[in-house]
């Protein structure tokens, strides 16, 4: 080899180096051409088993059941998770052929192409997706902002306000190792120095999150094109031209049209449509390689990408943006992932999806090295690979496979505003639950909507796969890459993996990723000025609502009112306590805010009981219901005044307002009743602490008859208890530092209560049959005086046009309208 590259250099002494380089690996390749196309194709087939055997050690030792929970889970995927990364093959080949580069005798761009999609399925959505990030799942769930949320959890960057101590004792807030571990990481202590930094990583996260919803507006619109597009070949030009526009405009408004009832009722056909149509490319990839061209496998050996690039140059390289588009629908396998499990999803990609993806690439590649002379851009398309016969039931099963596909991003794009709106990223908007049975599938009709329309102009106005391939990958690639940098963040804060072993995962994938986001940026003009353009409106939005609500919450921390002024609301100020009970909403944790103090000047007079409500979402995907109540006490038990802090996670369902009203009944009254059960000092310290302490009421049934026999302290006179069935007497540590409490409850007892907690308990009961009143603060926005011009666009503009035009917290809250006491605020920012 040596001797070999030294006569080259004699033979050549005047070329450059970087020609000589080309050559010598021209040279070497093309002499030993099939010795290296074997040997890298054992290569690959060496790490291939690799990844099965890391998939048939996660199998090892699931009981029978297990097994047939898991085949049926991943069935089921296959209809959720891959209906748009199995419909791909309609348009990659069409879209990389369209204008960048031209089919050639040689073949070496189709099989260059080829090489190209096989390398990149591999890599990306087999290695990286299936083996490494869907390892990075918060509790089961997966997607941008759980990665989001274990980073937050377990570095101090989270910009929501609402933050406690006592969050951090929930048990899907666990920490995967023990925090003085953890400390040791430097890149966690920078991070939690720099507040600049935690604004980027919230920009980055909106940045992911913009991106997929306006793949929600672009996928459908190219999947549903790309599938009539089939009608080409049986139509003339003049015909098709006016069939295709129309006919994919009436699919995408049925589509969305039907997106109201839910896809519970229709969702057992999706896995069968995108099965039947797996096997059907795969089948037809199987075909055409054996009637085409049985030496299509050579493609496999990366060498054709190096041939790929040194042919067509520049060309080639912005032609990576149509090819980058098989690798579209990866990123629902990580997003799906809490509606099924981690190795059904592995178990569906492995051994279905993959090599039916692989073999229809080939298929397609096979056929075009046989059929040089395109006059047209639908004769490289996929369905010039389908033989006549088949064209018609063919075109029926990718209508219906890309309706599933598209059915996907939508739900994925509901899933992710309702998400942003949890967080404070997203104007309010009405989230409607399809399912009872069924979690996660939920509706939101304005969104719903504004899809359609987008969907729609996107279709009526590119008329072209070329330009809606543009623009699809362009937001693919970009919420790949915003997975990749966090991931690697995962890695060194989460999982405690060494920086450099995360760096390398950054820069191996990020390179990959980079390319293909370079070439497709490079065509901006040309369709990817449309993602770039909607993610910057979005952006603006979300950036513009988080901003506006964190200085809200600000203003309600500094003027909320002392609890001194709450106590000495009496009869000689003329206050009267009207029967009832009063829930006043607010976003601060402690003291009174300012809304009800507005409420009583304006107003003398308020409820006989007066629960100060808090509904706050915490960095975790569900919020268990037992874990959900945080109820205290404001001021002496005869002020009758409480403060509940209801927690969600980012996915969980918020209650309609009846099982609302009665859980945050029950939880106060369970909360008298476990008050009433101490004695002696315990007492005495929580009277003390009334202010600060909170008792988290655990329950499995809002019953009579409940029973509790674990509470443990925090400071401040913090307490948590649980509900347990079986054990009577247990000892909690809690997570910070404080007492422990230890004490006994005899099962399915009632302990006699003093008369005080049971005139308590009376009075609670009597308010109940009175009624409740929802009291909420009406809010006016403006900028302080003396603000930038930014700050009062933002605010006095942007803002205020957001806040007109979105949900009021009423809908938000499901609080009925006939309750609803609104106090109008000034906020001054």
């Amino acid at each position: 080899m040596f001797m070999e590259a030294y006569l080259c250099l004699l033979r050549f002494p005047n070329q450059n180096f970087c020609d000589l380089v080309i050559f010598m690996f021209d040279y070497f390749f093309y002499d030993n051409f099939l010795e290296t196309c074997i040997g890298l194709f054992y290569f690959f087939s060496f790490f291939f088993i690799q990844a099965l055997i890391v998939l048939l050690i996660d199998l090892v030792g699931l009981q029978k059941d297990s097994w047939k929970t898991i085949l049926l889970l991943a069935y089921q995927s296959l209809g959720v998770v891959y209906g748009d990364l199995s419909i791909s093959p309609l348009y990659v080949f069409k879209s990389t052929f369209a204008e960048d580069i031209q089919h050639s005798e040689t073949n070496e761009e189709i099989f260059g192409a080829l090489s190209f999609v096989f390398w990149t399925l591999t890599l990306v959505p087999l290695f990286k997706y299936v083996f490494i990030v869907l390892r990075a799942d918060d509790n089961g769930e997966g997607g941008t902002f759980a990665l989001y949320s274990l980073i937050c959890r377990h570095a101090n960057v989270s910009l929501l306000p609402n933050r406690q101590v006592a969050d951090e004792e929930l048990s899907t807030y666990k920490y995967e190792c023990p925090p003085e571990i953890t400390n040791r990481s430097r890149i966690k202590v920078w991070l939690e120095k720099h507040k600049n930094l935690h604004v980027a990583l919230l920009i980055v996260v909106m940045l992911g999150t913009c991106m997929v919803i306006g793949d929600g507006i672009l996928t459908p619109a190219i999947s549903v094109f790309s599938a009539v597009s089939g009608l080409e070949l049986s139509m003339s030009k003049e015909h098709h031209e006016y069939a295709v526009v129309p006919i994919t405009c009436f699919i995408l408004v049925c589509l969305f049209a039907l997106q109201h009832y839910g896809t519970h009722r229709v969702g057992i056909l999706f896995a069968p449509v995108v099965l039947t149509w797996l096997l059907c490319i795969s089948g037809l990839g199987i075909y055409n390689i054996v009637h085409w061209n049985p030496h299509v496998y050579q493609a496999l050996s990366p060498y054709y990408m190096f041939k790929f690039l040194k042919k067509t140059k520049k060309g080639g390289w912005m032609s990576l943006g149509g090819i980058l588009l098989c690798i579209t629908g990866s990123e629902a396998m990580f997003a799906d992932l809490g509606h099924f499990s981690y190795i059904a999803i592995q178990m569906a990609f492995t051994f279905v999806v993959y090599p039916s993806l692989i073999l229809a690439y080939m298929g397609q590649a096979a056929y075009l090295s046989k059929h040089h002379r395109i006059y047209t851009s639908y004769q490289i398309g996929f369905y010039a690979s389908v033989p006549e016969c088949l064209r018609w039931p063919v075109l029926g099963i990718a209508i219906l496979a890309s309706v599933v596909g598209s059915q996907a991003i939508i739900s994925g794009t509901f899933s992710i505003i309702n998400q942003s709106q949890s967080l404070g990223c997203f104007p309010r908007v009405k989230v409607v639950h399809t399912s009872d049975k069924i979690h996660g599938q939920i509706y939101i009709p304005e969104i719903n909507w504004m899809l359609m329309i987008l969907c729609i102009a996107v279709a009526v106005g590119f008329r072209d796969i070329k330009h809606m391939g543009n623009a699809s990958g362009l937001a693919v690639i970009t919420v790949m890459l915003v997975t990749t940098c966090l991931t690697s963040l995962v890695m060194i804060l989460c999982w405690h993996k060494s920086p450099f072993l995360a760096l390398a995962f950054l820069l191996f994938f990020g390179s990959i990723e980079v390319l293909y986001f370079s070439a497709s940026l490079i065509k901006f003009l040309e369709g990817a000025w449309l993602p770039i353009l909607l993610a910057l409106f979005l952006m603006i939005v979300m950036f513009v609502w988080h901003y506006a609500t964190i200085k809200k919450y600000e203003f309600d921390l500094h003027n909320k009112v002392s609890l001194d002024w709450l106590l000495a609301l009496g009869d000689k100020l003329g206050i009267i306590r009207v029967p009832g009970i009063g829930l006043v909403f607010s976003d601060i944790i402690s003291g009174v805010p300012a809304n009800f103090s507005r409420f009583v000047t304006n107003l003398p007079a308020f409820h006989r009981i007066l629960v100060f409500v808090c509904v706050k979402s915490v960095p975790v995907p569900f919020v268990p219901p037992s874990e959900r109540y945080l109820v205290g006490r404001v001021g002496p038990p005869y002020h009758r005044s409480y403060r509940c802090i209801v927690r969600y996670g980012y996915r969980d369902v918020h209650q309609d307002v009846d099982s609302f009203e009665s859980e945050l009944i029950a939880s106060l009254a369970d909360f008298i009743q476990l008050e009433a059960s101490f004695s002696g000092q315990r007492s005495s310290e929580l009277m003390d602490g009334y202010e600060d302490g909170l008792t988290v009421i655990g329950r499995s049934l809002l019953t009579c008859g409940r029973n509790y026999n674990t509470v443990s302290s925090t400071p401040g006179g913090t307490m948590t208890g649980e509900l347990a069935s079986e054990e009577n007497a247990i000892e909690l540590a809690p997570a910070s530092a404080g007492k422990k409490v230890r004490f006994f409850l005899e099962e399915n007892s009632h302990p006699a209560l003093s008369e005080p907690a049971r005139e308590e308990l009376n009075d609670l009961l009597a308010a109940r049959e009175s009624g409740c009143a929802f009291v909420l603060g009406h809010s006016h926005v403006q900028a302080s005086q003396g603000s930038s011009i930014m700050k009062k666009l933002a605010i006095d503009v942007a803002y205020n046009f957001l806040r007109r035009n979105c949900r009021g917290p009423d809908v938000a809250l499901r609080v009925p309208p006939a309750s609803l006491l609104e106090v109008g605020m000034v906020y001054v920012l």
